[in-house]
């Protein structure tokens, strides 16, 4: 457990795109999760900036209540309240919009005036703390504010299913408390989020890939994650949310990546049970997955029982593969990017001296296959004019919502340009460009590439590759 014991230390340009004529299908982000070397570091710059050219597309970050609102605000659900502490967290999300990565904030630790003065893993005494702290969060990244970019993922809580993180998990007399709980907190979570940024998507559970499910005296007590999130839909079946977030570390830490593990203990071999029986649980079809942790920590470099470098890197790639294969999962995240002498999780595909362990290469390669940047949009065949949305995160560093983006498309079947345009569009609040593909009607169960530059009047640029499927 010495992973978690480091994160302690650590709407008129909406009608283009119809709902019926374009979805995202297989792409995922990926990307890292890495507070010290990205928001804390003297060098954090530079090795965001080296996470980006090892094709990462998303950075996930913990924003920690207790330290982001160390006195209570006097207006808890306005972002901008002077209580409120959001310089580092401010810099990561400009720094990673410049590089053109998506963030995924999660929502963590409960203040001492929240909880009675208690640690930051006690429940707050009133959940509605929690739900204007999350409006303000939201509300500040909604893309509606100068200067204060676009966050439209989040998750609640970091590893519910462990008293080390959300407690209590049972009561003296040895019931189950702790999901029931976290129903209360994530309901009001949700509820903040969404009246901050209607457009966010917001993940439940962020669960560790092992728990006991039964109080043991002395020791931290824990939930499986299937028990958890069973528990979860029971205390509110009707809970929303885009995704539930999982962490499959396999168990111990250095099995590999096809470990299994006795059910309701979750790791990668796991993801198609779990996925089921989320359905089963929370009454919906296709719940959708984000891993938003995982990694292999590495000997020699802090960690005796790890796994050797090259190990590391034949993991690496085994483990995306296994994720890009399970169509339900939308985000893998990587913890760490590069080893801290401050960290006690050696997991970071750079050494503490910014060299490359041999699993930056094979990270960089299985990222690149699935770049959520360069979509992959199905469509409905023989419709003229299909609208399409395509991200153009790091233009959005130097204009403003709603400042005019050219665009210039080539659609190519086999090798063949079949359309072409230069249509001109607005830029939406979460840095994505709508336009229709015109002059392009898709012939029905055939795929095609579109090829496209952006630009904009002050001479930023981006290029992105688009695969339309026909239906």
């Amino acid at each position: 457990m010495k992973r978690v014991t480091q994160l302690f230390l650590v709407a008129a340009l909406a009608a283009l795109l119809s709902p019926a004529v374009a979805s995202s299908a297989p792409r995922m982000y990926v990307g890292f999760h890495d507070d010290v070397a990205f928001r804390w570091n003297a060098n954090r710059t530079q090795v965001l900036g080296q996470a980006r050219s090892a094709n990462a597309t998303i950075v996930r970050t913990l924003v920690d209540w207790s330290k982001t609102a160390p006195t209570r605000p006097r207006n808890a659900s306005n972002p901008f309240d002077p209580a409120y502490r959001f310089s580092d967290i401010d810099e990561l999300v400009r720094n990673a919009q410049l590089r053109g990565l998506e963030v995924v904030i999660t929502i963590w630790g409960t203040p001492k005036w929240a909880n009675g003065g208690k640690t930051p893993n006690v429940v707050p005494r009133n959940v509605n703390d929690l739900k204007n702290f999350s409006r303000a969060v939201a509300s500040r990244y909604s893309g509606r504010n100068a200067q204060y970019p676009w966050v439209g993922r989040y998750s609640i809580w970091n590893e519910s299913n462990l008293q080390l993180f959300l407690s209590p998990q049972f009561d003296a007399k040895g019931r189950s408390v702790g999901p029931r709980l976290y129903a209360k907190m994530y309901a009001a979570a949700y509820a903040g989020i969404k009246a901050g940024n209607s457009r966010a998507q917001v993940a439940i559970g962020s669960t560790s890939s092992h728990g006991r499910d039964k109080k043991l005296n002395g020791k931290s007590d824990t939930h499986s994650p299937g028990r958890f999130a069973q528990l979860v839909a029971a205390a509110n079946p009707r809970l929303k949310f885009a995704a539930w977030a999982q962490h499959p570390y396999p168990t111990p830490q250095n099995l590999k990546p096809t470990q299994r593990v006795k059910w309701p203990n979750v790791t990668l071999t796991s993801l198609p049970r779990f996925e089921q029986s989320l359905d089963k649980w929370f009454k919906r079809k296709g719940v959708r997955i984000w891993i938003t942790e995982f990694g292999y920590e590495t000997k020699p470099d802090g960690e005796p029982k790890g796994v050797s470098r090259a190990q590391q890197a034949a993991y690496t790639t085994q483990v995306i593969a296994l994720a890009k294969k399970d169509p339900r999962v939308d985000m893998f995240v990587w913890f760490i990017f590069r080893d801290d002498e401050t960290s006690v999780w050696q997991s970071g595909l750079l050494t503490k001296g910014g060299a490359a362990k041999p699993a930056l290469a094979r990270f960089r390669s299985a990222a690149k296959s699935v770049d959520a940047r360069n979509p992959l949009l199905k469509v409905r065949g023989g419709i003229a004019n299909p609208a399409v949305g395509v991200p153009l995160r790091e233009l959005a560093a130097n204009i403003r919502f709603g400042d005019t983006v050219g665009i210039n498309y080539r659609v190519f079947l086999r090798g063949r340009q079949v359309a072409a345009g230069q249509p001109a569009t607005r830029l939406g609040p979460d840095a994505v460009a709508r336009f229709r593909l015109a002059g392009f009607r898709p012939a029905k169960k055939t795929t095609y590439v579109v090829r496209l530059d952006a630009n904009t009047a002050n001479g930023a640029r981006a290029s992105r590759e688009l695969t339309i499927v026909a239906s």
